[in-house]
């Protein structure tokens, strides 16, 4: 069992008990929060204790770094949105902490405190929303790989938040008032852009659509497509930035309007239903983690890539964020980090 102390983990590990599941704590240590005696694992190992189960602590500071730290500071530093939790799960929590989990336990599945579920359909696994649409961690998810489904166990996707922390309450865990943790775990104090201003910045140029200079900006990485504030720039109704261009250093602004897109390319395909990524396929798909997945069309699929045409423009889709695929009954198709988006057959205009 994945345990951070949160009372997401601890409640799933109370129910996954309560089932009669022989379990074990897990706890990665985080760089940033003093290793293997700092707060995570501290907490980790408090919720294992107050379920009277075993607790283990696995060191990947390097790996988490290697995996997770320097490749998120990269990706913002070249004017890309990454996120880092999608990669985190599928590199190390549901990679490298896995394989851990089996080396020193043996063990037969994994769990964790995530918001989705697992079905088995004609005895095959999949990747499924949770119920409570406003908590869903599927997105998250995508990255699992296909032959490890069938052993990862998902204890929250038939519950909401609410019901979890009133069964925390009623269990007597003290983690029943642990407030969510709203920041990025390896930048909580003082948030990603400090983690981001320790790492050298060049100015370059904001530009409109045009190409006229609007103004300078203090460095790329403060920015992400979408973004409204911080830059600087007035204007009556608002400017957005529409695209960042790593390689001129530069900032492209414009309306809102002009921020959607609805053709979407995404490399690093991770699929989880095979059969349903083809061409042509009508399925559904999110740019971002918040909000219903909308209508979508698979234009083209193949060699590690995937183009869809949503039929509604979405806004402001991230290169660097994850397009992530559903099937009509809420099962996670695959997903893969976004490359570019285009505004073709949309009104708006624009690429980014």
């Amino acid at each position: 069992m994945l345990m951070s102390g949160g009372v997401d983990s601890t409640v799933a590990a109370w129910l996954l008990k309560r089932e009669g599941w022989q379990l074990a704590g897990l706890t990665m240590a985080i760089p940033g929060q003093g290793g293997p005696e700092g707060s995570a694992v501290r907490e980790g190992v408090a919720a294992a204790e107050a379920l009277s189960i075993p607790h283990y602590n696995a060191e990947l500071e390097e790996e988490f770094k290697d995996l997770v730290i320097d490749p998120f500071a990269s990706e913002y530093l070249s004017g890309r949105t990454p996120n880092p939790c999608a990669r985190c799960n599928a590199k190390l929590k549901l990679g490298l902490l896995w394989d851990v989990a089996e080396e020193i336990l043996g063990s037969a599945a994994l769990a964790t405190g995530h918001y989705a579920r697992v079905f088995h359909i004609d005895g095959r696994p999949a990747l499924a929303r949770g119920v409570d649409p406003d908590k869903d961690q599927s997105y998250f998810l995508y990255g699992i790989k296909r032959d490890r489904l069938s052993g990862l166990l998902l204890p929250l996707g038939d519950f909401d938040k609410a019901a979890v922390r009133t069964m925390a309450a009623a269990a007597g865990l003290s983690a029943a008032e642990k407030k969510d943790s709203m920041e990025i775990c390896f930048a909580q104090e003082g948030g990603y852009r400090q983690l981001l201003e320790e790492k050298p910045r060049e100015p370059g140029m904001i530009l409109d659509e045009e190409g006229n200079i609007l103004g300078r900006h203090g460095g790329i990485s403060g920015f992400t497509v979408g973004q409204k504030r911080g830059h600087g720039i007035a204007s009556p109704k608002g400017l957005y930035v529409l695209e960042i261009n790593g390689e001129r250093n530069t900032i492209t602004l414009g309306p809102r309007e002009r921020a959607f897109r609805s053709v979407v390319e995404a490399g690093e395909i991770n699929i989880l239903l095979p059969d349903a990524l083809t061409e042509g396929a009508e399925l559904f798909g999110k740019t971002r983690s918040s909000g219903e997945p909308a209508p979508l069309e698979i234009l083209k699929a193949g060699d590690g890539r995937i183009t869809v045409r949503f039929k509604e423009p979405q806004f402001a889709p991230a290169p660097g964020q994850c397009l992530v695929i559903y099937t009509r009954e809420g099962l996670v198709a695959g997903g893969g980090v976004i490359d570019r988006s285009s505004s073709e057959d949309c009104p708006a205009g624009g690429k980014s």
